[in-house]
Parts: structure tokens; C-alpha cells; sequence
């Protein structure tokens, strides 16, 4: 179990998870940055245990997701439309946001966003940490797993810096709406090769 070429894909999977565990936290962070303090620590919770569900289920299958031609087009979709969702909700002044109450149905909102957002995002995290995991499964199982404990860690330290400083808000969407728009362009790229 411990030998040399697991522990190297070990090794792999850890840093592929470091680095691209911060786009999905960064999605988590603005869908939270609203929330009381309690409601914000549920949500990150439930957004993390989702993440898990669909990161295992992406990550049993992953080989027969790479034949499927458009999956990372209605993904980057998915994830242009929770940009939307962010963009209008940053555009809401924020003067009288400590005296008012929370939005009714806020929680429920941000974890939606945070599901759809890590369904979309999360395809290229599982096909890059199963294919440096290979065949140790003990490791694409250990590389998920660290993947959504960084994701629940770097959430709640964005979640807070955005409560202080709104202006990275603005940075974060622009960093997911990046990753949607390489989505699309690779999904669209794939699809239209079918055609051609």
C-alpha cells in the first residue's frame, strides 16, 4: 500500500488539490460573505459534505467522463450563472447591511450556489487527481478528501476577509468568471470538433 509510486502520486494529488482547491473556496467565500457567523459555518458545511458526495461520485466514474463531448460547456455554463447570481448581489448596496436582518432564504441560496458551483468547477480537479492517482484508489480517496478540507479552510478565511474588505469580492468573481469562460472555451472547443 505504502510503496514508492503511491506515496509519488500522493505527493501529486496534494499539490493538484492546493491548486485548484482556491477557485472553488473563493465561489464558497462569496456565496457565505452575507451569512451570520452560524448560518455561514452550516452552509460551508453543507457545501463541503455536498462537494465530497459529488467529488466521489465524479471520481468513480471519471474515465467515462472524459467521453462525454459538452459536459465542460454546461458546466462552464452552470458556473456563468452563478457569476450572474454573484455579480447582482454585489451590485446591492451593503450602508445598512449590519443593522438589517439576514435575507430570508439566504442559506438555502448559498448553498445552492455552492453545489451548482462545485458540480461545474469540480470535473477538472477529479480528472486531474484520478489520473495522477492511477491505480491506488487509497490515494484518489485521500486526494479528494484533502481537497475539501482546503476548500472548507481557505472558504471561511475568504468568507471573513470579504466581510472586511469588499473590493477582493470583486477579485474573486472576476477569478471565477475566468474559470467559466476556460469552461466554455474548452467544452465549445470539444463540441465543435465533433462537427468537424
Amino acid at each position: 500500500m505504502l510503496s514508492l509510486s503511491s506515496l509519488t502520486a500522493l505527493l501529486q494529488v496534494v499539490l493538484i488539490d492546493i491548486t485548484l482547491a482556491g477557485d472553488n473556496a473563493i465561489v464558497v467565500g462569496l456565496a457565505v460573505r452575507k451569512l451570520e457567523a452560524k448560518q455561514r459555518r452550516i452552509a460551508v458545511l453543507i457545501g463541503v459534505a455536498a462537494a465530497a458526495l459529488i467529488r466521489l461520485g465524479l471520481a468513480l466514474i471519471a474515465t467515462q467522463l472524459l467521453g462525454i463531448i459538452g459536459l465542460r460547456l454546461a458546466g462552464g455554463l452552470l458556473l456563468l450563472w452563478v457569476c450572474w447570481k454573484m455579480y447582482r448581489e454585489l451590485q446591492t448596496p451593503e450602508d445598512h447591511e449590519e443593522d438589517s436582518a439576514p435575507t430570508p432564504g439566504g442559506l438555502r441560496s448559498a448553498i445552492t450556489r455552492i453545489i451548482i458551483a462545485d458540480l461545474s468547477m469540480s470535473l477538472d480537479n477529479v480528472l486531474a487527481v484520478a489520473g495522477a492517482a492511477g491505480e491506488h484508489v487509497w490515494v484518489l480517496v485521500s486526494g479528494l478528501a484533502i481537497s475539501i478540507l482546503l476548500m472548507a479552510f481557505a472558504a471561511t478565511m475568504i468568507a471573513k476577509l470579504l466581510e472586511r474588505f469588499r473590493w477582493i469580492a470583486w477579485i474573486g468573481l472576476l477569478v471565477v468568471f475566468g474559470v467559466a469562460v476556460e469552461l466554455i472555451y474548452k467544452g465549445g472547443g470539444e463540441v465543435l470538433g465533433q462537427f468537424s
